[in-house]
Protein backbone atom coordinates (compact mmCIF):
# COMPACT_ATOMS: atom_id res chain seq x y z
CA UNK A 1 0.00 0.00 0.00
CA UNK A 2 1.58 3.01 -1.03
CA UNK A 3 1.65 5.98 1.82
CA UNK A 4 -0.34 9.12 1.30
CA UNK A 5 1.25 11.95 -0.41
CA UNK A 6 2.09 14.99 1.51
CA UNK A 7 0.10 17.88 0.88
CA UNK A 8 1.45 20.90 -0.98
CA UNK A 9 2.94 23.81 0.92
CA UNK A 10 -0.22 26.17 -0.14
CA UNK A 11 -2.83 23.47 1.03
CA UNK A 12 -0.51 22.98 4.43
CA UNK A 13 -0.47 26.67 5.33
CA UNK A 14 -4.16 26.85 4.96
CA UNK A 15 -4.94 23.61 6.79
CA UNK A 16 -2.95 25.18 10.06
CA UNK A 17 -4.62 28.36 9.33
CA UNK A 18 -7.62 26.46 10.36
CA UNK A 19 -5.99 24.89 13.08
CA UNK A 20 -5.11 27.92 14.69
CA UNK A 21 -8.57 29.58 14.38
CA UNK A 22 -9.23 25.90 16.35
CA UNK A 23 -7.02 26.90 19.38
CA UNK A 24 -8.03 30.59 19.38
CA UNK A 25 -12.06 29.29 19.26
CA UNK A 26 -11.47 26.23 21.69
CA UNK A 27 -9.17 27.87 24.14
CA UNK A 28 -12.12 31.32 24.16
CA UNK A 29 -14.88 27.94 24.49
CA UNK A 30 -13.09 26.76 27.67
CA UNK A 31 -12.38 30.59 29.09
CA UNK A 32 -16.03 31.35 28.97
CA UNK A 33 -17.17 28.02 30.57
CA UNK A 34 -14.30 28.88 33.76
CA UNK A 35 -15.33 31.99 33.72
CA UNK A 36 -19.04 31.43 34.13
CA UNK A 37 -18.18 28.32 36.57
CA UNK A 38 -16.22 30.84 39.24
CA UNK A 39 -18.86 33.19 39.01
CA UNK A 40 -21.81 30.59 39.49
CA UNK A 41 -19.97 28.60 41.97
CA UNK A 42 -19.57 28.56 46.23
CA UNK A 43 -16.47 28.91 48.09
CA UNK A 44 -15.17 25.75 47.35
CA UNK A 45 -15.85 25.19 44.02
CA UNK A 46 -19.01 23.15 44.26
CA UNK A 47 -21.72 24.47 41.42
CA UNK A 48 -24.70 26.35 42.81
CA UNK A 49 -26.88 24.91 40.17
CA UNK A 50 -25.87 21.71 38.69
CA UNK A 51 -28.52 21.53 36.21
CA UNK A 52 -27.11 24.96 34.83
CA UNK A 53 -23.51 23.72 35.43
CA UNK A 54 -24.39 20.31 33.35
CA UNK A 55 -25.84 22.38 30.55
CA UNK A 56 -23.01 24.24 29.88
CA UNK A 57 -20.45 21.54 30.40
CA UNK A 58 -22.96 19.77 27.86
CA UNK A 59 -22.51 22.95 25.76
CA UNK A 60 -18.70 23.27 26.06
CA UNK A 61 -18.17 20.01 24.80
CA UNK A 62 -19.97 20.14 21.97
CA UNK A 63 -18.93 23.31 20.87
CA UNK A 64 -15.30 22.24 20.42
CA UNK A 65 -16.11 19.00 19.00
CA UNK A 66 -17.91 21.47 15.95
CA UNK A 67 -14.99 23.55 16.03
CA UNK A 68 -12.36 21.04 15.93
CA UNK A 69 -14.24 18.93 13.24
CA UNK A 70 -12.81 20.77 9.91
CA UNK A 71 -9.35 19.83 11.49
CA UNK A 72 -9.94 16.52 12.11
CA UNK A 73 -10.34 15.57 8.33
CA UNK A 74 -7.05 16.36 7.57
CA UNK A 75 -4.71 16.07 11.09
CA UNK A 76 -3.90 13.22 9.85
CA UNK A 77 -1.96 15.03 7.11
CA UNK A 78 -1.19 17.57 9.29
CA UNK A 79 0.80 15.01 11.64
CA UNK A 80 2.40 13.83 8.60
CA UNK A 81 3.59 17.13 7.35
CA UNK A 82 5.21 18.14 11.24
CA UNK A 83 6.66 14.70 11.04
CA UNK A 84 8.60 14.98 7.65
CA UNK A 85 9.63 18.60 8.78
CA UNK A 86 11.20 17.26 12.08
CA UNK A 87 13.13 14.84 10.20
CA UNK A 88 14.65 17.56 7.95
CA UNK A 89 15.51 19.86 10.52
CA UNK A 90 19.35 20.52 11.95
CA UNK A 91 19.15 19.06 15.26
CA UNK A 92 19.95 22.49 16.87
CA UNK A 93 16.77 24.02 15.78
CA UNK A 94 14.32 21.28 17.14
CA UNK A 95 12.31 21.53 20.23
CA UNK A 96 13.02 18.46 22.56
CA UNK A 97 9.41 18.90 23.28
CA UNK A 98 8.26 18.22 19.59
CA UNK A 99 8.27 14.42 19.41
CA UNK A 100 6.69 14.00 22.24
CA UNK A 101 3.39 16.71 21.55
CA UNK A 102 3.04 14.81 18.18
CA UNK A 103 3.02 11.38 20.48
CA UNK A 104 0.19 13.07 22.15
CA UNK A 105 -1.67 14.88 19.21
CA UNK A 106 -1.38 11.43 16.97
CA UNK A 107 -2.84 9.05 20.18
CA UNK A 108 -5.99 12.01 20.91
CA UNK A 109 -6.63 11.98 17.18
CA UNK A 110 -6.32 8.02 17.30
CA UNK A 111 -8.60 8.37 20.20
CA UNK A 112 -11.52 10.74 18.50
CA UNK A 113 -11.07 8.57 15.58
CA UNK A 114 -12.85 5.70 17.61
CA UNK A 115 -15.15 7.71 19.95
CA UNK A 116 -17.08 8.65 16.34
CA UNK A 117 -17.02 5.36 15.01
CA UNK A 118 -18.13 3.97 18.37
CA UNK A 119 -21.08 6.61 18.08
CA UNK A 120 -22.47 6.46 14.40
CA UNK A 121 -22.34 2.75 15.36
CA UNK A 122 -24.53 3.59 18.54
CA UNK A 123 -26.69 6.39 16.06
CA UNK A 124 -27.15 3.75 13.98
CA UNK A 125 -28.45 1.68 16.11
CA UNK A 126 -31.13 3.43 17.26
CA UNK A 127 -34.75 3.02 16.27
CA UNK A 128 -36.14 5.34 13.14
CA UNK A 129 -38.14 7.42 15.71
CA UNK A 130 -35.16 8.30 18.02
CA UNK A 131 -33.42 11.32 15.65
CA UNK A 132 -31.99 14.31 16.34
CA UNK A 133 -33.90 16.04 19.27
CA UNK A 134 -34.94 12.81 21.02
CA UNK A 135 -33.57 11.98 24.51
CA UNK A 136 -31.64 8.65 22.85
CA UNK A 137 -30.30 10.22 20.30
CA UNK A 138 -29.13 13.69 22.21
CA UNK A 139 -27.98 11.42 25.38
CA UNK A 140 -25.30 9.40 22.82
CA UNK A 141 -24.27 12.22 20.95
CA UNK A 142 -23.39 14.33 24.38
CA UNK A 143 -21.57 11.15 25.68
CA UNK A 144 -19.29 10.87 22.53
CA UNK A 145 -18.94 14.73 22.86
CA UNK A 146 -17.77 14.38 26.74
CA UNK A 147 -15.50 11.71 26.46
CA UNK A 148 -13.82 13.39 23.65
CA UNK A 149 -13.06 16.54 25.41
CA UNK A 150 -9.75 15.24 26.85
CA UNK A 151 -8.76 14.60 23.60
CA UNK A 152 -9.64 17.78 21.97
CA UNK A 153 -8.02 19.41 24.85
CA UNK A 154 -4.73 17.73 24.25
CA UNK A 155 -5.20 19.17 20.68
CA UNK A 156 -6.16 22.68 21.90
CA UNK A 157 -2.99 22.34 24.18
CA UNK A 158 -0.33 20.87 21.94
CA UNK A 159 -1.94 21.85 18.62
CA UNK A 160 0.42 25.16 18.36
CA UNK A 161 3.60 22.80 17.84
CA UNK A 162 2.49 22.13 14.54
CA UNK A 163 2.53 25.71 13.39
CA UNK A 164 5.94 25.95 15.33
CA UNK A 165 7.43 22.89 13.24
CA UNK A 166 6.12 24.49 9.79
CA UNK A 167 7.55 27.83 10.89
CA UNK A 168 11.12 26.46 12.07
CA UNK A 169 11.02 24.35 8.99
CA UNK A 170 10.80 27.90 6.77
CA UNK A 171 13.20 29.66 8.80
CA UNK A 172 15.90 27.30 9.16
CA UNK A 173 18.19 25.29 6.51
CA UNK A 174 17.66 21.83 6.04
CA UNK A 175 19.95 19.15 7.53
CA UNK A 176 22.36 17.17 5.03
CA UNK A 177 20.34 14.28 3.68
CA UNK A 178 22.71 11.84 5.28
CA UNK A 179 21.96 13.30 8.40
CA UNK A 180 17.99 13.14 7.57
CA UNK A 181 18.63 9.22 6.58
CA UNK A 182 20.19 8.90 9.68
CA UNK A 183 18.04 10.51 11.58
CA UNK A 184 15.22 8.23 9.86
CA UNK A 185 16.56 5.46 11.09
CA UNK A 186 16.58 6.77 14.22
CA UNK A 187 13.23 7.60 14.97
CA UNK A 188 9.45 6.29 14.14
CA UNK A 189 7.70 7.70 11.68
CA UNK A 190 4.87 8.43 14.24
CA UNK A 191 6.11 9.10 17.74
CA UNK A 192 4.87 6.64 20.57
CA UNK A 193 1.40 7.22 21.35
CA UNK A 194 1.21 8.56 25.16
CA UNK A 195 -1.51 8.48 27.26
CA UNK A 196 -3.58 12.25 27.10
CA UNK A 197 -1.88 14.73 29.18
CA UNK A 198 -5.07 16.74 29.92
CA UNK A 199 -6.61 17.00 33.16
CA UNK A 200 -10.18 16.83 32.52
CA UNK A 201 -11.74 20.01 34.31
CA UNK A 202 -15.37 19.37 34.88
Amino acid sequence: MFPTPLPTDAVHRDRLHQLALFLHESEQILTDFDTWREEHSDIDGWPLDDVEHSRRAVKRDADTWRSFTPVRSFAKELLATAEVQVQQLNPGHIQSRWPWQLGILDHALKRLGLLQREWLAGRDALPPTEGPGSFAYDDTLAERNEEAWTYLEDWSSHGQALIDIQAAAHAAPPCSPSLTAAKTAAHPAVAPATPSSSAVRR
